[in-house]
């Protein structure tokens, strides 16, 4: 969870598109990020790959108003609505996008080509048909900041009793890492997000880069197998909530709207 997921950024900036808060090349960039180009295969009235300005502008013409994010985990299908197909292609991916107004979801494709050291990253989204229905286990925003608060207490409290500082040069290195990246990426989500949805998303991060370290080989003071393994258990439900509270944050454009809020 250190990395934005793909998603993420493809259902922020999407939904932005949509309300007209932003043009279309300016959310294709942000989407885009550091990838080479993202397609979207498999919309309907298309009959190949299509760029993601057509393609956002063919779900706008089909119906859909907004687009959730899905980061499911095996035994845990975080934001995802069925049927069985699209959430095993989901599974695997480990994150999709469920459009709202339209029984359609986009599940990401990466694919690298090119030498060492001159690697590109091509990203296809397939369009699959979903069900209709509430998605599973997202909470409210005010949940969600409410069990991040939560789980940062109690992750501290494993760390402690574990013995893990997650201190070190490695661990050093990757919060040292993701501090840059998040000075360099500015904003946390695209326009028109509610604030308490950017601090719930922050949040989350710290909770991801929390986990991330703690359970890293080689980080903190538990280095033996059975240590690293211990405490990968013991945080396994603060990483569920962290996940949890991203789903929510993400999805929060599309919910205020569904409440009258906008």
């Amino acid at each position: 969870m250190l990395s934005e997921p793909r998603s993420g950024r493809l259902a922020a900036w999407g939904n932005a598109l949509l309300a007209g808060l932003v043009s279309p090349d300016d959310a294709v960039v942000a989407v885009v990020g550091e990838d080479a180009v993202h397609r979207v295969e498999g919309l309907p009235g298309e009959t190949g790959p299509v760029g993601l300005s057509l393609a956002l502008g063919r779900l706008r013409a089909l119906g859909v108003s907004g687009l959730r994010v899905a980061l499911p985990a095996p035994g845990h299908p975080l934001g995802l609505s069925g049927p069985p197909e699209f959430n095993a292609r989901a599974l695997e991916a480990g994150e999709a996008v469920v459009c709202h107004g339209a029984a359609l979801g986009l599940v990401p494709e990466v694919r690298e080509a090119g030498p060492r050291g001159d690697v590109h990253v091509e990203v296809v989204w397939h369009c699959l048909a979903v069900r209709e229905a509430p998605p599973a286990d997202v909470p409210s925003l005010g949940e969600a900041e409410r069990e991040l608060a939560e789980a940062l207490r109690e992750a501290t409290e494993v760390l402690s009793r574990l013995d893990v500082a997650g201190s070190g040069p490695v661990a050093e290195a990757a919060i040292d890492a993701y501090r840059a990246r998040a000075e360099r990426d500015g904003e946390v989500l695209a326009p028109g997000y509610p604030p308490r949805a950017v601090r719930v998303l922050a949040l989350s991060r710290r909770v991801g880069l929390l986990v991330s370290v703690a359970t890293g080989a080689g980080h903190g003071g538990a280095v033996s197998a059975s240590e690293i393994a211990a405490r990968a258990e013991a945080l396994r439900p603060v990483e569920r909530t962290g996940r949890r509270a991203q789903v929510a944050a993400y999805n929060a454009f599309v919910e205020e709207r569904e409440r009258g809020v906008r």
